[in-house]
């Protein structure tokens, strides 16, 4: 209430009539006027509902009704202090200071905590800057004895594997002095169930029954539920809570499909390699693992997963390709487990090429040209190079043909090249007679197209082989051999270009059934001066 007093008073003025400032106080009434506080209605705190009701709580147990605060006011609203009275109640769920702003709302959770048994009421008064502070919420319950125990007020399963389930075991107890008939067991959250509870069922006094409850995930992640058992003890209905996180399994691969390069039929390649990493938040265990498909046998599979893989770990799964059969071959490696999409598959091919060696020649015929006969040619020389991818297995190697005697070839091939490896053959020209003379050099072996062949010519001529005697005076640097067809008939000019260092020559450049002459001469160191020449000597070439 808020009072204001006033006083009025009137004087006349003095002093011929003039109005002065100074009063003759003469007290004329006194009024007092009370005026109430005025509400404004813009700053208010709202509380529903104004009084909670707790029932029956079983001494020992907790439960929690909640309170909306809210501001339907036009100013923010400052709650300062929440005080709680009557000893069995709590207030949470608030930090203060709370500032609401105008239509805000805020829950407030009351909580009925009995030790004992009888009846409890207390006051929730809420302080604040409000008009109507403090907001007051009336509260009431009972503590009840408990008549019907449970083993456990809430049960945790902790972490499952989706596809797999947890079993508890839960133990009603009758407290109560008379028997309790239990009428109905509901179990709320689809991953909860119970067994071993036959309904109706009467517990006497003293006596125990107990059941199971079971966890069986439905999806991953946090799950809950509770059961609530419902009877004529004073404590029904009878609730346990039920908490449980599912967990699954999930694969990621590295591949889908692994594909070998072109193998030799028989050959194992070098081992291709697949990832497996458990992504999920549960173990995998891996119930098989192999290869199957149309050329299966042609794979081998080789894995450090063993039988189950921890949730974040991963292993690796190695492939080799051993092709059976020539062509395109294909499989996939299986992999059978607890995660989502089982069986894990990933694609398998390579193709099979032929096992075989393959020769190639640095040459597919020699030619000798002329060579005297019975004299043998400087050798000359043909590279084997095996290109294939087997080795290559040589059966016969010789010279066969028409003049086959008049050829000889020496190699160290022997037996076997190795494939990507090279041998040399060596091959010498002796002709048993003039003429053109032909041979072929064969190489039978396991490559396609054997017998390999190279072909042989030459032509046998016949010559004339002189020899001397050295000359025993100083200075002489080399001989000049003249010819001729009759006998002192020898041409001045020698057959040689410059002077022989030695004491023989062949002169391979003669004609059947002709008879030679021939003369020799010592050069000097000069160049230029030479001996008299020496004794005549005839040769006569054969016909063919």
């Amino acid at each position: 209430m808020h009072c204001e007093y006033r006083i009025e008073s009137r004087g006349k003025g003095l002093c011929g009539g003039y109005r002065r400032k100074l009063y003759f106080p003469v007290i004329i009434f006194v009024w007092v006027l009370c005026v109430a506080p005025k509400a404004s209605g813009s700053t208010l705190l709202g509380a529903n509902p104004t009084s909670l009701s707790f029932g029956n709580v079983p001494a020992s147990c907790r439960n929690t009704l909640t309170v909306t605060l809210s501001n339907p006011g036009t100013d923010n609203v400052e709650v300062s202090q929440v005080v709680v009275t009557g000893g069995r109640f709590t207030a949470s769920g608030i930090s203060l200071p709370l500032v609401l702003a105008p239509g805000q709302s805020s829950a407030l959770s009351v909580i009925f905590a009995p030790t004992t048994t009888g009846s409890f009421t207390g006051g929730l008064s809420i302080v604040s800057n409000a008009t109507n502070s403090p907001t007051v919420v009336s509260l009431s319950g009972t503590g009840v004895a408990v008549q019907l125990g449970v083993s456990a007020a809430s049960l945790n399963f902790g972490s499952v594997t989706m596809g797999s389930s947890s079993t508890q075991t839960v133990t009603l107890s009758n407290y109560a002095t008379t028997s309790i008939s239990i009428s109905q067991v509901s179990v709320n959250g689809a991953a909860f169930s119970i067994s071993g509870l036959p309904l109706p069922l009467t517990l006497t006094t003293g006596q125990n029954a107990t059941f199971n409850a079971i966890f069986a995930p439905t999806a991953s992640g946090s799950l809950t539920g509770s059961i609530w058992i419902i009877s004529n003890a004073i404590n029904s209905p009878t609730r346990v809570f039920l908490w449980g996180n599912g967990a699954m399994p999930a694969v990621n691969l590295s591949s889908a499909g692994l594909s070998f390069a072109s193998q030799t039929v028989g050959t194992t390649s070098s081992p291709q390699a697949v990832t497996l990493t458990n992504t999920g938040n549960a173990p995998l265990t891996t119930s098989s693992l192999g290869v199957s498909g149309p050329n299966a046998s042609d794979f081998v599979q080789t894995n450090n997963c063993g039988g189950s893989v921890a949730a974040g770990a991963n292993c690796t799964i190695s492939v080799t390709f051993t092709p059976s059969a020539r062509g395109v071959r294909t499989a996939a490696l299986s992999v059978a487990d607890n995660a989502s999409g089982s069986p894990q598959m990933v694609s398998l091919s390579g193709t099979g090429t032929s096992s075989a060696a393959v020769v190639s020649l640095s040459s597919t015929s020699l030619a000798f040209g002329n060579q005297p006969v019975q004299m043998t040619s400087s050798a000359q020389t043909v590279t084997l190079t095996n290109t294939g991818n087997a080795a290559l297995s040589i059966t016969t190697l010789a010279v066969t043909g028409t003049n086959a005697s008049d050829f000889a070839e020496t190699n160290i091939c022997g037996s076997s090249v190795a494939a990507g490896a090279n041998c040399t053959i060596a091959v010498m020209f002796t002709p048993c007679a003039t003429g053109a003379r032909a041979a072929v050099l064969s190489i039978s072996d396991n490559a396609n197209g054997s017998p390999h062949t190279v072909s042989l010519s030459g032509t046998g001529s016949h010559d004339v082989i002189l020899s001397w005697t050295a000359s025993a005076t100083p200075g002489v640097m080399g001989y000049d051999v003249y010819r001729g067809t009759n006998s002192g008939g020898e041409s001045s000019t020698p057959l040689n270009s410059t002077p022989i260092n030695g004491t023989t020559y062949t002169d391979g450049n003669v004609t059947a059934g002709v008879t030679y002459y021939y003369v020799v001469t010592a050069v000097a160191s000069d160049d230029v001066t030479q001996s008299a020449n020496s004794n005549e000597v005839a040769a006569t070439v054969p016909s063919p």
